[in-house]
């Protein structure tokens, strides 16, 4: 389901814990994390796909998140061509795909970690996550998703306690910084175990 101008409805999702840190996901057999995100399907509201998604890719329920804030506005991003899927070989298809456009939502995560499950689905998104600062360093974000990131972020920090030094922040800040606000517990990962049920 494309627009007029060539952009697929999305929706990105940023989880909090109660430290403010952030859900980071480590795509499958890759070295690139992300946010969970996914399309918004036929019908759907982009809140009905934000809790679709979540299900799919992180495993909660609407119970266990409470939404603070979403963006006003959608947010694009262009994929560059040698992204694109190979099945799209038809000329038409590919010449009126252009990327991606995405309302993202912040949640804020009520439920425990012992919640979240990467296997939710059969074609899991996700073979590790971690929690990491807000405002997490983007080097390992795919690089035509960066700015679409920086823009979210920047965005739904206003829904974040006002008091934060973390919204002083400007972008690229240094690492050793964040980790002395937030010790270095960020730098763990919790792998999905093969015993974990869905």
């Amino acid at each position: 389901m494309l627009d007029r101008e060539g952009y697929r409805p999305n929706v990105g999702i940023v989880i909090l814990n109660s430290h403010n840190e952030v859900f980071w996901g480590k795509r499958v057999g890759q070295h690139s994390w992300q946010f969970p995100q996914g399309g918004i399907q036929h019908g759907e509201s982009p809140e009905q796909a934000m809790y679709r998604e979540l299900h799919e890719e992180v495993g909660l329920l609407p119970e266990h998140v409470q939404i603070i804030g979403r963006t006003r506005d959608w947010l694009r991003y262009d994929v560059p061509e040698e992204f694109l899927r190979r099945q799209q070989t038809s000329k038409n298809h590919r010449a009126s795909y252009r990327g991606q456009k995405q309302i993202w939502f912040l949640l804020r995560l009520v439920g425990l970690d012992s919640d979240i499950h990467l296997r939710a689905s059969e074609h899991p998104e996700f073979d590790a996550w971690r929690w990491v600062p807000f405002w997490i360093q983007l080097d390992s974000v795919i690089d035509f998703k960066r700015e679409v990131y920086q823009l979210a972020l920047s965005e739904l920090a206003r829904y974040l306690s006002r008091g934060m030094r973390m919204q002083q922040l400007a972008w690229g800040s240094p690492l050793d910084l964040l980790q002395s606000w937030y010790g270095e517990e960020e730098n763990e990962f919790k792998e999905e175990k093969p015993t974990d049920k869905p």
